[in-house]
């Protein structure tokens, strides 16, 4: 294969991994906003949990839901898979790679993308054995009912979780390399698909550095908030 084709091909795997990047930026949204339900109080018209259960139940059910859910796996899959190709590739191609030549807050952002991405991975892995196998596969998960029908009870299930101050300190640890994955992981995104301008390139930074706060920060406000209420 000609040098001239493989430097195409590394293009064509940054666009797709940037594309996938983006994509799981926004379910991270999306996931924080639906399980910050289970911090809701008691209401006149809805129990404790009762919102975030439903909202999990409904989830886990609707069609459209489990369509994608297939393409949210497919978006990690992909992500982590070119992701790796990609940084093997650069080690190969860089035998110096231990050379310092001086160093950058960005520098050091993407010298330990590999390093976070497999950290986020591991976590995942274990998030998805707590949460999502245990009502899926095992049904391990206590039953609750509202207005005669049945749903899992997940948010017993995460406020029993965050019970543990170990768990939340871990999950924390995670959040935080989360934070410096997305801080890179965004800017550079944007350059794979050729937005890098001098006009629009220190937007970008901005909204990268408000991503990398404001999801941790977000996702951290509810182990917090359970262990210490």
């Amino acid at each position: 294969m000609s040098s001239s084709t493989l430097h195409y091909s590394s293009i064509t795997k940054k666009i797709i991994m940037a594309l996938a990047g983006l994509f799981l930026i926004t379910f991270l949204f999306v996931h924080l906003g639906l399980n910050l339900t289970v911090l809701l109080p008691a209401g006149e018209t809805y129990e404790t949990n009762q919102i975030f259960n439903i909202a999990a139940h409904f989830m886990g059910t609707n069609i459209l839901i489990k369509i994608f859910e297939v393409v949210l796996f497919g978006g990690f899959l992909i992500h982590i898979l070119y992701g790796l190709i990609l940084q093997i590739q650069n080690w190969l191609a860089r035998p110096k790679r231990y050379k310092v030549e001086g160093w950058s807050h960005t520098s050091v952002f993407s010298k330990f993308m590999i390093h976070t991405g497999a950290l986020i991975f591991i976590f995942l892995v274990i998030h998805l054995m707590d949460f999502y196998f245990k009502a899926k596969f095992f049904g391990e998960i206590d039953p609750v009912f509202y207005d005669g029908k049945e749903y899992h009870d997940m948010g017993a299930l995460v406020v029993e979780k965050f019970q543990y101050l170990g768990f939340v300190i871990g999950y924390i640890v995670v959040l935080i390399f989360l934070g410096f994955h997305l801080h890179h992981a965004f800017q550079s995104a944007f350059q794979s698909l050729g937005l890098n301008h001098s006009k629009y390139t220190p937007f970008i930074k901005g909204v990268s550095t408000i991503i990398s706060i404001i999801l941790p920060v977000g996702y951290a406000i509810i182990p917090l908030t359970i262990y210490f209420s």
